[in-house]
């Protein structure tokens, strides 16, 4: 199961800093964060139907993920599939508990997920989307980012 710390976190909202540059991968990321949002925001018996929601649009993603890293031979391939799966295998686990009554455990994977996505889209999903873009258009994708909040260094 995914575990990490249990702290609160804040909401999820989107942003464009985790825009990818790849149309189909993009929207994807953006149901992500609507579904996410709407697990933070349920009561307890909205839960479990929402993290079989979640479930659904995961495993479709992730599986197009996986045959684009496959097809491209992607070369940290195995690391960003092997997250894919940690990440649905934490979903079926508490999906099995609530089904036992135990539906507290849902929420600290909300959070847990809300903290997870940002990491992965930009280390992962960004590092996926330039690799594709190299080998069918020879270089990295132009994405243009809204409303960040950009520090400019010193003038030299």
């Amino acid at each position: 199961m995914l575990i990490l710390s249990m702290t609160n976190s804040e909401h999820i909202s989107w942003s464009d800093h985790w825009l990818v540059g790849l149309k189909k991968l993009d929207e994807d990321h953006q149901d992500f964060v609507r579904i996410i949002q709407s697990m933070q925001d349920a009561n307890m018996d909205e839960l479990a139907s929402l993290l079989e929601k979640f479930e659904t649009i995961a495993s479709s993603h992730f599986d197009y993920e996986n045959k684009l890293m496959i097809e491209t031979e992607f070369p940290p391939r195995i690391c960003h599939i092997d997250e894919h799966n940690a990440v649905l295998k934490s979903v079926s686990e508490v999906r099995a508990l609530i089904s036992l009554g135990e539906n507290k455990i849902v929420n600290s994977l909300v959070e847990e997920l809300a903290k997870w996505f940002p990491g992965h889209v930009i280390h992962l999903d960004s590092a996926l989307s330039h690799w594709i873009s190299k080998k069918q258009l020879g270089g990295k994708p132009v994405v243009i980012k809204r409303s960040l909040n950009l520090h400019h260094g010193k003038s030299a």
